[in-house]
């Protein structure tokens, strides 16, 4: 098992403080100075040096050209200084996002560029004794063919589905799966032999926005991402907000129809995942379908291309059927009455939608925007800015490989 010995446990915790700040600058800088370095974290010129010096010898920083501001932003002249940056390929994490019957693992770099990934599908209702060995074997899969060293693998985020005990490692309930009291993390380090890290899949979304994406230098940030469930993951000036008993985000299990709405899996009624997930969509899709068999959408839906059903339903949105509009229409509706509840107890800059959102971002976006902003207490929504995910389908493995840089890297948790 190999972690980034700069951040080991036993070092003084100042120093890890020091350590932490120059590599976050770095990250952010691209290229910087050490005079830059030392104004911007407030540290000693001595300091700097000695901490700078460590990580060139362990290759985690090389030297660049820089020909940028110099201090106080005065431009410099002449030849271009000896810069600083972070070697993306100095060190790497594994990304594990469960979703509800597909598992994708990814090799990333320290800038959070996927090096390889691989996906595989499995039985949502297979017990989870059977799910683990699968996980920890695409782990390994994964790795080997991405040809990275084992020993500059950092360690392993994972990002999974409902409520994570995030200090313990165990996912505590995730409804679609039917798991309960999983002891993800110790299950994982024993048979990896790597560190590992384990949150809500949406909030380590939220995260790798955060520190790799959209979200950079953003103080509230909500992700937001619909599937099989619907969650939302809360970054707040950098750190990921969980509440005291780790189950902030569940915005899909906020009761929009209390009475006469359907029967949630979290054993409620009328919850928002019953009215905007991906099956409650398909289903009236097909419905929909049914009545009219020779409109664009039952055409769409009855074509066996290897696509996935909502995907169909874009497609005949996008082929201007108008029931296929309609029903995204009203369920766009109720997400932007959603992102209003959220705006109003958040206030957050910026919201990230993801899952089949992004995907129909096009159809979900501008009613939820409008409905959203109509809806929000003293123009709160207005300040909003609302956007799809910039990682695409990538935005589970980058963020829960984001779980593993943050703690094993950047942030180095128990330092």
């Amino acid at each position: 098992m190999s972690t980034l010995t700069l951040a080991g446990r036993n070092h003084h915790v100042v120093r890890s403080h020091n350590l932490r700040a120059v590599l976050n600058h770095l990250l952010r800088a691209g290229v910087i100075s050490r005079a830059q370095l030392a104004e911007r974290t407030a540290l000693s010129n001595t300091t700097i040096t000695h901490l700078i010096d460590e990580l060139l010898n362990q290759g985690i920083v090389v030297e660049a050209e820089h020909g940028g501001d110099g201090v106080n932003g005065n431009r410099r002249i002449g030849r271009p200084r000896t810069g600083l940056q972070l070697n993306p390929d100095a060190r790497y994490a594994v990304g594990v996002h469960i979703g509800i019957g597909v598992l994708r693992a990814a090799v990333v770099n320290l800038y959070a560029e996927i090096v390889h990934n691989n996906i595989i599908s499995f039985d949502p209702t297979l017990p989870v004794s059977r799910v683990l060995p699968r996980i920890a074997k695409l782990v390994e899969k994964t790795i080997a063919e991405s040809g990275a060293e084992r020993s500059r693998i950092l360690g392993v985020g994972i990002g999974a589905s409902g409520l994570v005990d995030y200090q313990k490692g165990v996912n505590v309930l995730a409804p679609n799966l039917g798991w309960r009291d999983v002891p993800l993390r110790s299950w994982m380090e024993s048979r990896l032999g790597l560190p590992v890290t384990v949150d809500n899949n949406v909030r380590a979304m939220a995260l790798g926005e955060a520190m790799f994406g959209a979200g950079r230098d953003v103080g509230v940030l909500a992700f937001v991402y619909g599937r099989i469930g619907v969650g939302a993951g809360f970054v707040i000036n950098g750190q990921p907000f969980r509440g005291s008993g780790a189950g902030a985000g569940e915005i899909g299990h906020t009761v929009m129809i209390p009475e006469g709405g359907e029967r949630c899996k979290c054993g409620n009624y009328g919850c928002l995942e019953t009215l905007i997930s991906e099956p409650v969509l398909i289903r009236e899709a097909n419905r929909l379908a049914y009545s009219k068999p020779k409109g664009i959408l039952a055409q769409h839906l009855g074509r066996d291309d290897g696509r996935r059903p909502i995907e169909q339903v874009f497609a005949a949105a996008r082929a201007g059927d108008a029931d296929a509009l309609a029903l995204i229409e009203v369920r766009a509706r109720y997400l932007g009455i959603a992102l209003a509840n959220l705006v109003n107890i958040l206030n957050p800059e910026l919201i990230l939608l993801g899952g089949m959102f992004a995907q129909g971002s096009e159809f979900f976006l501008p009613t939820a925007e409008r409905v959203m902003r109509a809806h929000a207490f003293a123009g709160l929504g207005d300040r909003v800015r609302l956007q799809p995910t910039r990682f695409g389908w990538r935005a589970g493995v980058i963020g829960a490989a984001s779980l593993a840089l943050s703690a094993f890297f950047y942030h180095m948790e128990g330092a």
